[in-house]
């Protein structure tokens, strides 16, 4: 039987509890999603490079986690003219590579996708004690040993704290991407934590609300590893996921990297 884009496609979202949702950001950005597929390729966000790379490897779907044009929903009218963006969508058509965004759907997933592969990369399954609660028990440890186990299991070039590196520390909240301040600052105010570790913030919120915390004296730290770094293994982890329910078809993780120079 000839498997197309689109039976891929809804095979992901018939293993999706409550999907298709109405209202979503994942839809198809570029490409026939009629025609065979050849091979997919995961990755956080559908780079140039990662196009090329899909290309070189034959496959004609590439499954993101972020968006491909530069914005939320992937809405080009602002930059149809832009050359950047033009070659970019050129490399799309010449190889009829389809992209098809996988956000709102693999967060749904229970339990989440991108939250189940960087626990996995961390080696933290045994210190979850509320599958659905993100906060971790570990063994005693202090914020500097922390971060330095973030970049390694991660892949992290950098990563950036607020607090003390020597400070104890045993509970640590996990926050992947940019879930925004609201969301980052009410997480730490409702439970109790030492440490929150984050993909993104606005560097007036939630580094702000844990300076003003420490300057109170309550024994707080925050640790920031990059967006890209605090989701890139939920969709490598898709890989095995994709593997059981499309057999036969290639499927390979492509990583866009930390796209961030440090000096």
């Amino acid at each position: 039987m000839t498997r197309t884009i689109q039976s891929v496609i809804d095979t992901i979202l018939q293993s999706i509890p409550g999907a298709p949702l109405a209202d979503t950001v994942d839809t198809f950005k570029s490409g026939d999603p009629a025609q065979p597929v050849t091979g997919i390729v995961t990755t956080f966000l559908a780079s140039y490079a990662v196009i090329q790379r899909a290309a070189e490897l034959g496959a004609n779907l590439i499954i993101t986690h972020e968006p491909t044009f530069y914005n939320h929903l992937d809405e080009t009218d602002w930059i149809k003219d832009d050359p950047v963006y033009q070659a970019k969508r050129a490399l799309l058509d010449a190889h009829g590579i389809v992209v098809w965004r996988f956000h709102d759907h693999w967060h749904m997933h229970q339990p989440d996708g991108i939250m189940s592969g960087v626990v996995r990369a961390m080696g933290w399954e045994a210190y979850l004690p509320d599958a659905t609660m993100p906060l971790f028990t570990l063994p005693e440890t202090t914020v500097g040993a922390l971060a330095a186990e973030l970049k390694a299991k991660l892949g992290v070039a950098m990563l950036r704290v607020v607090g003390d590196l020597a400070m104890p520390c045993r509970r640590v909240g996990l926050m992947v991407g940019a879930a925004g301040g609201t969301w980052q600052i009410g997480f730490l105010g409702g439970q109790s934590m030492d440490v929150l570790v984050t993909g993104e913030i606005h560097e007036w919120e939630t580094c702000e609300y844990v300076r003003d915390a420490i300057a109170q004296g309550r024994k707080l730290a925050l640790i920031v590893v990059g967006h890209a770094n605090s989701e890139e293994p939920g969709m490598a982890y898709l890989v095995e996921w994709l593997r059981e329910r499309v057999p036969g078809v290639p499927v390979t993780h492509v990583p866009v990297g930390d796209p961030f120079t440090f000096i």
